[in-house]
């Protein structure tokens, strides 16, 4: 498709407002915005970004529904959270592997939010089981390993202690300590509001793509 703007400012604004009155009563009177500034550009975009994902891999989806889709609900879970305020002020999308059941499974993701913009791709907080298969991916491939953290900065939660069962004088430990194999690039508000963003997003994931790679094969999936 040709080069167009998906995302407007005024979905940052939008954003915005919802910051200041996160509250039921606001949101039910801004609802008909809020399909019209976030899901329907949200849902457009993923629907935009179907060939370039496939491009990537064949084994990741790319779903514009509504509900139960690539798009995560505005509606946060407050029945155990301290923080009761019902809205998310960011919008969150991600593409996961067809044979992901949960959100911890490997997959490339899209946020927005003003000011904190940005894609992610790898597996964030997976069980312990996924965790151990993809440290022994790390201990059974360490070239391989070696030329993804050579372009890639991996973030999130660490151990302060080497994982039972892995040699803590690994040249890896450090990575092998990690909870979480994820890594992110920064996006202004402008790029994600501009004409070339599908394709500035769709250049990011192509980079952050060997994470994926690896932590796919490491469970045992296609990629």
């Amino acid at each position: 498709m040709p080069n167009t703007a998906i995302i407007s400012p005024e979905l940052f604004e939008f954003l915005r407002q919802l910051k200041r009155h996160n509250n039921r009563q606001w949101f039910a009177k801004n609802k008909a915005r809020y399909h019209e500034l976030v899901v329907e550009p949200a849902l457009l975009f993923i629907n935009s970004f179907v060939p370039h994902l496939y491009k990537l891999s064949p084994f990741f989806l790319a779903d514009a529904r509504p509900t139960r889709g690539s798009l995560f609900r505005i509606y946060r879970d407050v029945r155990v959270a301290a923080d009761k305020r019902p809205f998310k002020t960011h919008v969150g999308i991600h593409f996961n592997h067809a044979s992901g059941k949960d959100a911890h499974a490997p997959v490339f993701y899209l946020h927005c939010e003003p000011e904190n913009c940005f894609a992610a791709a790898g597996i964030c907080h997976p069980d312990n089981p996924a965790l151990t298969r993809v440290r022994t991916a790390i201990v059974r491939e360490p070239e391989r390993w070696a030329a993804i953290r050579k372009k890639l900065v991996l973030e999130g939660d660490s151990l302060a202690r080497p994982p039972r069962g892995f040699d803590c004088d690994h040249r890896f430990i450090n990575d092998l300590k990690m909870k979480d194999y994820v890594t992110s690039i920064a996006f202004t508000e402008e790029q994600v509001c501009g004409q070339k963003f599908l394709r500035d997003f769709a250049a990011a994931c192509r980079k952050m793509s060997p994470l994926v790679e690896f932590t796919t094969s490491a469970l045992g999936q296609k990629y």
